[in-house]
């Protein structure tokens, strides 16, 4: 494994709930980032196919339109391993790099029908790594996604180096975080629908307090990227552009950006990374290292 290596964040629109198409565009973002040699590449929370904002906007009284929203979103999603999942590794294969991806996952192992914020960990040789669950739905995430647990919290040695996931307000939970570090993490994928400034500032936090990298990936979202066909488009604010205008950024143990953050475009960023750079930010304060303190602190995760 280099001690340098680029890595990229895919700040980019899915084809809003259509796996086929997201899909093709997530093989070509891969095979771009490969050619500039990139070892990693993170694409957003949900990217396929599509965060399912009208949660926010839509009333759970009104079981006709969230009914029809999540047939076709059930319809659009991945089972781990399938058809969806044997293209990304192809392309993974192809580029040559790691890659982790954000999508809606179907509950295979039962009823195939309830759903998961997952993240997928692909390796460079095109072989599926793992995925993670995301833990708790925000809000009214809660209608659309069940609660994962503790058997995902895992990293993956890498040529990047060892990457782990936590997705979105997981990113909060300091047990989630602490379980992160303690798997050894050089490299925090945060995919995210939260492009706020205070959301920026926790993802330097992080970074800073693990002593890591963090890949913080949002989608950027226009209204024009929502067909005319789905109602609850109608329940935005009148002349409003922008659903999110993403504020992706790649961030250093040391808490600076290396790049972004982009604002309101669709992009990828790219940065090289030296992991000599955790060593170096670890000396004055390793959270499960020299300032663990196991003599006053027990910690431990369910495995089921």
């Amino acid at each position: 494994m280099d001690q340098i290596s680029k890595v990229a964040a895919a700040q980019l629109t899915p084809v809003f709930l259509n796996k086929e198409k997201t899909v093709k565009k997530a093989c070509d973002a891969i095979a771009e980032a490969g050619e500039k040699g990139c070892k990693l590449i993170v694409f957003p929370e949900a990217f396929i196919s599509g965060y399912p904002d009208w949660v926010w906007l839509v009333p759970n009284s009104n079981g006709g339109i969230l009914n029809e929203l999540y047939v076709k979103l059930v319809e659009n999603a991945v089972s781990i391993p399938d058809d969806t999942t044997a293209k990304l590794c192809k392309a993974a294969q192809s580029a040559k790099i790691n890659v982790v991806i954000g999508m809606h996952e179907r509950n295979a192992e039962t009823s195939n029908t309830s759903l998961y914020n997952s993240l997928l960990f692909i390796s460079e040789q095109g072989e599926i790594l793992g995925k993670h669950r995301k833990l708790i739905p925000t809000g009214g995430e809660r209608l659309i996604w069940a609660q994962g647990d503790g058997t995902t919290l895992k990293s993956y040695p890498t040529s990047a180096g060892k990457i782990a996931g936590l997705i979105c307000w997981e990113n909060f939970m300091p047990l989630a975080r602490n379980a992160i570090y303690e798997a050894g993490t050089q490299i925090l994928a945060s995919p995210t629908w939260d492009k706020s400034p205070n959301w920026l500032q926790s993802m330097q936090h992080v970074a800073r307090e693990g002593g890591l990298f963090v890949i913080n990936t949002c989608m950027a979202l226009r209204m024009d990227d929502i067909p005319a066909e789905y109602e609850f488009k109608k329940l935005y604010p009148a002349g409003r552009e922008w659903i999110n205008i993403g504020n992706s950024a790649i961030i250093a143990p040391n808490g600076q950006f290396l790049a972004g953050p982009l604002e309101a475009e669709e992009g990828i960023l790219y940065a090289d990374i030296d992991l000599q750079q955790i060593t170096a930010a670890k000396r004055m304060f390793d959270v499960v290292g020299h300032y663990a303190r196991p003599d006053v602190f027990n910690f431990g995760i369910k495995q089921k």
